[in-house]
């Protein structure tokens, strides 16, 4: 197994965080062969933590892929030895040029280590590969460090979850970040008695509803329980004999476990697991809602 020093977040690393805070532009990452595909992935982090980047390959740069970087930008090289002929021949165009230039090198002593403004050391001792040439232990010493930085950006940026949510919003991921209790509880009906409903009134509500559940109102249209399917077979040992003097607040359950429409629904999904229990009463300013169900929360693939 190959073997990587202990990676140093030196003063450079520091002074390199607070460089890309202050630009204007954009971070372009550079590299060629396997130092290529970490710098596309440092790339794809960065952007999706509120650091806008560019991926340029070394070899493509002086073959006109240079016109992207423009005055404001920083670049970060990535090289194990530092010393490839690619690099060689665009390190003294990025300093014409005349932006920042930080390395990403296991050799400090490399010639883009002394070229560069910024040294992100990430020395590694030998390969994992068991002939020690191919890159392995130098690529995640240098994710490492790229994902390092990533991280210590979006930190003094306060780059929130709602942030993040923003630049994510497709997939099941974005779903759990911006997806509102709302945005499915009123694809829903709202069923809902009052509570002297006789029992005829709660069947054919629950029924046709198709939620499982219905909320009753008191007359002021205020929330004060529930009935669900569940209450209404309890309900026949309960009150056999005389079903037809049973109204909706002899049955209810009272204080049903609520949710706001602005809260986002993988809230509702972890009060549901708590409580063992499939639907839940939404409210909006306190006021009965709706109701947001567990098949809701499926179809979404959130569960």
């Amino acid at each position: 197994m190959g073997v990587a020093e202990a990676i140093s977040l030196t003063p450079d690393f520091a002074q390199c965080v607070e460089a890309i805070l202050s630009l204007r532009g954009r971070v372009v990452v550079t590299g060629i062969g396997k130092s290529a595909h970490i710098a596309g992935k440092m790339v794809a982090t960065f952007n999706s933590t509120g650091t806008p980047a560019l991926f340029m390959h070394a070899a493509d740069a002086i073959h006109g892929d240079l016109g992207m970087i423009q005055p404001g930008d920083f670049v970060i090289a990535i090289s194990k030895s530092g010393d490839t002929p690619e690099i060689k021949v665009l390190v003294p165009l990025l300093k014409r040029k005349g932006v920042p230039l930080a390395a990403l090198v296991s050799n400090a002593d490399s010639y883009l280590a002394v070229q560069a403004d910024y040294v992100l050391h990430a020395p590694v001792e030998r390969e994992a590969c068991p002939n020690n040439l191919a890159p392995t232990t130098s690529t995640t010493a240098a994710l490492a460090l790229g994902d390092a930085l990533a991280v210590c950006l979006l930190e003094s940026r306060e780059f929130s979850r709602q942030d993040f949510a923003r630049l994510h919003p497709g997939g099941t991921l974005g779903k759990q970040l911006y997806l509102k209790v709302g945005d499915l509880s009123r694809q829903n009906q709202q069923p809902q008695v009052p509570d002297t409903a006789p029992l005829k009134d709660i069947i054919l509500e629950i029924s046709g509803k198709r939620l499982g559940a219905t909320a009753v109102l008191a007359e002021g249209g205020e929330l004060v329980g529930i009935i669900t399917d569940g209450d209404l077979r309890r309900m026949l040992t309960t009150y056999a004999g005389r079903l037809e003097a049973v109204r909706a607040q002899d049955i209810l359950t009272p204080a049903p476990v609520t949710i706001d429409v602005d809260d986002f629904a993988m809230e509702a999904l972890a009060r549901m697991q708590e409580r063992n229990i499939t639907q839940l009463v939404v409210l909006e300013q306190g006021r009965f809602n709706g109701f947001i169900h567990l098949h809701d929360l499926l179809r979404e693939g959130l569960v």
